[in-house]
């Protein structure tokens, strides 16, 4: 009877011994993963932890450009954090996949080398706005249009982009608003109006795509003759998964190049300046020059 009241005695000790034990070895491990939760805030600091939030965050990249370009001066524009011009550097050929010859001379020259240079200035201002600078109405309206599915991939935010700028615009003619027959706008002027016709829409886009990152090689205006009616017409081709899109005012879809068949491409504008599609079958027809 002894025995088994000292056996029973021990056994308790030894049970709460090892509770004890166990208990202090859990005290232990949760101590030292506090330890390393604090060493770690210690080593990325509270404004490291903020910028890897949901919330997108623009950085100002210095975007310069080759000789003879039209856009070549230091311009700054806003970059998305998953920058898209690592893509588009693949460029490998031009939209509707035909050569051209620059257009060095003319009334069209004269007047993208015009809007180019108001494009580099209004690109110059959203940088300035971006440095908490002060900032004009225009300029934020074209830093949200740029701002338009920064979290979506590309194709999906070109699309939002094309839609945003559509639905910023009204149409009118340069006749009613300017009294003249034929006006090309900087992007700030046409977003001060909030109007404007082909060539209005397609310069602010192609400003805001600018602005979103996409590379000069992957977006260009292209000045189109429609065969019905048959008059010019200008639109933005952006380079997005492998291939040229068509954004232009009177859709909201998004066109592929080679799906184009009720108008003949004729010019191409971009940072290098004017360029004229080289005659083909497809582009023998329409010989007349550009006008709006």
């Amino acid at each position: 009877m002894w025995l088994a009241r000292n056996l029973e005695i021990t056994e308790v000790a030894r049970s709460r011994s090892w509770d004890k034990a166990h208990r202090g070895a859990g005290f232990l491990r949760i101590a030292a993963l506090v330890s390393l939760l604090l060493a770690t805030l210690c080593m990325v600091g509270p404004l490291e932890l903020l910028s890897s939030s949901v919330v997108p965050t623009y950085d100002l990249v210095a975007d310069s450009s080759g000789p003879g370009s039209f856009l070549g001066n230091g311009a700054s524009v806003a970059r998305a954090p998953h920058d898209v011009s690592a893509r588009n550097n693949e460029v490998s050929a031009l939209p509707f996949g035909l050569d051209t010859e620059p257009v060095t001379e003319g009334e069209l020259s004269d007047k993208w080398r015009g809007v180019a240079a108001g494009i580099a200035k209004d690109l110059e201002v959203i940088a300035q706005c971006q440095a908490r600078k002060p900032c004009p109405d225009p300029a934020r309206k074209l830093i949200d249009l740029s701002m338009e599915g920064a979290s979506r991939g590309e194709r999906a935010r070109v699309g939002l982009i094309n839609r945003a700028v559509d639905l910023a615009i009204s149409p009118m003619s340069d006749e009613a608003q300017w009294g003249i027959s034929d006006h090309w706008s900087d992007p700030l002027e046409t977003l001060y109006t909030n109007a404007g016709d082909c060539e209005d829409y397609a310069i602010v886009k192609y400003a805001a795509l600018l602005a979103a990152g996409f590379s000069k090689d992957a977006v260009k205006i292209v000045i189109l003759r429609k065969r019905s009616p048959d008059e010019d017409h200008a639109v933005v081709a952006v380079w997005v998964d492998y291939q040229w899109l068509i954004l232009d005012n009177l859709t909201l879809t998004l066109v592929r190049d080679t799906d184009v068949t009720r108008a003949i491409p004729k010019f191409v504008l971009d940072d290098r300046g004017v360029r004229r599609f080289i005659e083909n079958e497809r582009n023998s027809k329409a010989d007349t020059p550009a006008s709006f």
